[in-house]
Parts: C-alpha cells; sequence; structure tokens
C-alpha cells in the first residue's frame, strides 16, 4: 500500500480505503479522492483534552477513494515503518502518514516534552500496518539493547518503537565536551531493547536554555 519514489515521495495505492496524512502533504493524485480534515492528539475525549493542555499542533487529514495518491513534505526524507501490533512513538512533526486501521493517541513524556518545546505529550501510533515519518536529512535506525543504552540529542530524535524505558539526563552536554557554547541542557537516554530514530540535523528546542 505504500511505497517510496525516490526518498522524499510517498505514493499509497488505494482500493477504496483510506489513510490518514499530514494536513497540506498531499502533492498530487490520480484516480477518485475525497479529502476530510481531521484533528491530531488521538481519538476521543482524552485526545480532546490532551489538546487543549498542550496546544498541539498536529493536524491530520482523511484520503479515501481508488487511484493513487503521492504525498511529501518539504522535501523531508521518509523513512517507513511497519507495525505489527506493537506501538510506536513518534514527535507529531515528523508524523507523515499512517494507515487508516492504525490508532493514533498520545502520550505523556513529562520533562522531556518540555525541554523539547514540544509539550508535554508526543504521539502514539499502533496496530498492525505502516506509517511514514519524516526527518531533515536520511534518518539512522539505532539499535537499543540492555547491554548498550543510547543518548539521543533531544533536537535529534524522531521516533522509537520498542520495549524502551526513556528518562531525561543532564550534566555535560555533547557541544559542551567539544568546547561549543550554547549545546543542548539535557539528552534522552533509551535503554531496554527496541529501535531509535535519529535525524542528522537538530530541530530548535529551547533545552539549550533550561
Amino acid at each position: 500500500m505504500f511505497r517510496l519514489q525516490g526518498s522524499k515521495v510517498l505514493a499509497v495505492e488505494m482500493t477504496g480505503d483510506s489513510v490518514h496524512a499530514k494536513n497540506g502533504s498531499m502533492v498530487a493524485y490520480d484516480g477518485e479522492m475525497a479529502f476530510k480534515k481531521l484533528s491530531g492528539g488521538g481519538e476521543g475525549l482524552r485526545g480532546m483534552v490532551t489538546r487543549r493542555l498542550t496546544g498541539e499542533q498536529m493536524t491530520l487529514m482523511e484520503v479515501k477513494g481508488r487511484g493513487t495518491c503521492w504525498f511529501a513534505d518539504r522535501a523531508s526524507e521518509i523513512n517507513l515503518v511497519s507495525l505489527r501490533g506493537d506501538k510506536l512513538h513518534v514527535e507529531s512533526s515528523n508524523l507523515l502518514a499512517t494507515d487508516a486501521g492504525l490508532r493514533t493517541g498520545t502520550t505523556f513524556t513529562g520533562l522531556r516534552g518540555a525541554s523539547q518545546g514540544n509539550g508535554l505529550f508526543t504521539t502514539t501510533v499502533e496496530g498492525h500496518g505502516q506509517a511514514a515519518l519524516i526527518s531533515d536529512g536520511p534518518a539512522v535506525v539505532l539499535r537499543v539493547t540492555p547491554q548498550y543504552p543510547l543518548s539521543v540529542d533531544p533536537g535529534a530524535y524522531v521516533a522509537h518503537q520498542g520495549e524502551l524505558r526513556q528518562s531525561l539526563q543532564s550534566g555535560v552536554t555533547f557541544r559542551t565536551f567539544f568546547g561549543e557554547g550554547g549545546g543542548e541542557a539535557f539528552q534522552m537516554r533509551f535503554e531496554g531493547d527496541g529501535l531509535v530514530y535519529v535525524q542528522p540535523s537538530e530541530r530548535n528546542t529551547v533545552a539549550g536554555d533550561v
């Protein structure tokens, strides 16, 4: 259903089914398609509440029809993730599209979200199907094992999946270590068994000022 055309365009072939995609990300389509704007932050009352609390800016659209629809977002790199009943945690700004059968929601991130300037919640995607993530440059998928925990710059974090415990650690920063000012005041630490998606370019965060 999902396939890449190059590294920056997602093609979705539909036979009467639907997908959820970032609002405004459709660049072309053939056949017959219908578009409907949706709200981000998850379904139901909890989604409404968390959107109010966090000022969630994630806006989705539902695309339904027969034919092929192409999606892209500011020439960002696209990464496909297959879910088989597991859960994906992703920054809302990095989520391009999901199978309509996948469930989206929110999860509490506490100080990590606050340090990134992204609020106290992050987006979750779970079920069986495919999700398309976007990143500023080709994303790197890093394996975390019980023997090898991983520390990530908050501005480079895209998503993670698997049995991972997530925490925020402070202290000597990456950039301070190399003698550069203005580095991140926190790093994200992942322990357990799973995958972390990291982009080779940092988004703006407030962590350096915390």
